[in-house]
């Protein structure tokens, strides 16, 4: 944190002193503001070029971007979040880490079911209770197949989002990490603040997929992503004022943004890679999940 000797510089009278803090530390909010508002944005507009293709090649590309977003979620929630989530804490609190995980893949769990229930409802796609299996195929097996395709629609909605709530808070905590390390150093706010970028782009490219994939249409995607790249700006404000009580909640707060990535990468984006099973999908997609985790270890090593 700063201190009145860190600017004694200034002025050798009490008042001098005083003045030149406050407006050193307001120097240091107004940097704060501006990069994460400018690494979150940068981010998504750079992501954002995917949506300027034409129909055809975004129809193209979009599964091999799943297979990216897989790899991507998958690779900052385990190379990235949980090991940052860990060292905070310190090896004695692993173990409320891995709770703050668990509690955070039920929690999300439950916000799925909460979503596919609230899309089933607005949609009318009621349950069918349990009966004479034969007479019930004979009678609504056209009926069932819509039912089972309205469910199917409802998932992939859940899944954009599930995956806006997890970048959110996500965001919310880049930016206390950004304001952690302007308080200590203007340069290394800065270095953070562009680390965070370039770890941020693969990532968005990924929340692009998978909100295109629910059936948000482009000019929605691009706006949802902006939204939630402003919630970095929340966080660097609520780093500022309150540090010291953030940091004491930040490595369980990362533990429960990690939970959001594993769970749309294994709950909802794995299972519907597996339905393509020819050798040629299947390559392609372990090779661009592959391509995804190797692009988060890049920039996360290129972080530290």
């Amino acid at each position: 944190m700063l201190s009145f000797t860190s600017y004694s510089y200034c002025g050798r009278t009490r008042a001098r002193t005083f003045a030149c803090y406050h407006r050193r530390a307001l120097n240091t909010l107004i940097w704060i503001i501006l990069c994460t508002l400018a690494s979150g944005v940068l981010s998504v507009l750079a992501a954002g070029t995917f949506l300027a293709l034409p129909s055809k090649q975004r129809e193209h590309v979009l599964p091999h971007l799943v297979s990216f977003a897989t790899g991507a979620l998958l690779g900052a929630a385990l190379l990235a979040l949980i090991p940052h989530a860990v060292e905070a804490a310190g090896m004695e609190n692993v173990h409320e880490v891995g709770i703050a995980l668990i509690a955070g893949i039920a929690l999300f769990f439950v916000l799925e079911k909460f979503l596919l229930w609230r899309h089933c409802h607005d949609d009318h796609c009621a349950e069918h209770p349990l009966g004479d299996e034969n007479e019930h195929n004979q009678h609504h097996q056209g009926h069932d197949h819509g039912h089972a395709h309205q469910h199917e629609q409802a998932r992939k909605k859940a899944s954009g989002s599930l995956v806006l709530v997890g970048d959110a808070l996500h965001n919310v905590l880049d930016g206390v990490l950004i304001a952690a390390a302007f308080l200590t150093d203007v340069h290394l706010g800065i270095v953070t603040a562009l680390a965070i970028m370039a770890h941020e782009i693969p990532q968005e490219v990924g929340n692009f997929a998978v909100l295109l994939h629910s059936g948000v249409s482009r000019r929605r995607a691009l706006v949802l992503n902006l939204l939630t790249s402003l919630t970095a700006v929340i966080g660097g404000i609520v780093g500022y004022f309150a540090l010291e009580e953030a940091l004491v909640v930040l490595p369980f707060a990362v533990a429960v943004a990690a939970s959001s990535l594993l769970y749309v990468a294994v709950a909802d984006l794995i299972p519907g890679l597996h339905r393509k099973v020819d050798p040629r999908s299947s390559i392609t997609q372990v090779l661009l999940i592959g391509v995804g985790i190797a692009l988060i270890a890049f920039a996360e090593r290129q972080a530290h």
